[in-house]
């Protein structure tokens, strides 16, 4: 099938492309669950214009993805605050947040993929960290962190390293699960749920003062 081709946009019309641009990336990154078929040449045709169109609005595909991405994290946020409806005790809430972020993972993989498994060159590589660490999930990890190291049960030697030392500890556990569920899919898995919660309580445990 031939290509669709589109008339010179007017105007006050390059803003438009440009999220039509996004939404044809966007789609074909869910139609195909691969970045390799999300190349400029096919975002172009799907669009109906030209590749130097695309990059007149992104400076190459990492950008495009990336972009696309963006509106994606916007969800990701609003899932992670979501989950912790009506929850107070900060390990509970540090419970929630696991399993909302691997749920987010497991739904959306290349857009995980992308963001959090993905090494780029050097001006998108600081574009996808800066999106992560601006992000409200992000501040939000920081704020149940430092509710943890309040409540003193915390060892002092981990609690005194602070909210950011402590958030990452637990980011980093989760996203090595999240990271196995996306990237080896036909592993035999248990049941999801049980492990993000057993990993949790097990991180928290290896910080907490004995009981």
């Amino acid at each position: 099938m031939s290509p669709v081709t589109r008339a010179r946009s007017r105007r006050g019309q390059g803003e438009r492309l440009r999220e039509e641009i996004l939404e044809a990336a966007e789609g074909l990154l869910l139609a195909t669950g691969s970045e390799d078929a999300v190349s400029i040449r096919a975002v172009a045709d799907a669009v109906g214009v030209t590749p130097p169109s695309i990059y007149r609005h992104f400076a190459d595909k990492d950008m495009l993805l990336l972009e696309v991405c963006r509106h994606s994290f916007q969800r990701f946020d609003t899932a992670l605050e979501g989950a912790l409806a009506g929850i107070v005790d900060p390990r509970q809430v540090m419970h929630a947040l696991g399993r909302a972020y691997i749920r987010y993972a497991l739904d959306n993989p290349e857009h995980y993929r992308l963001l959090f498994m993905a090494r780029y060159e050097l001006s998108a590589q600081e574009y996808v960290e800066e999106m992560v660490t601006e992000g409200r999930s992000f501040h939000l990890l920081l704020r149940v962190a430092g509710e943890l190291i309040g409540t003193g049960t915390l060892r002092p030697e981990v609690a005194e390293r602070g909210d950011l030392h402590v958030g990452l500890l637990l980011w980093s556990a989760v996203h090595g699960l999240a990271s196995l569920l996306v990237s080896k899919p036909g592993l035999p898995w248990p049941d999801r749920d049980a492990l993000v919660d057993d990993l949790l309580a097990m991180a928290l445990r290896g910080l907490s003062l004995p009981a």
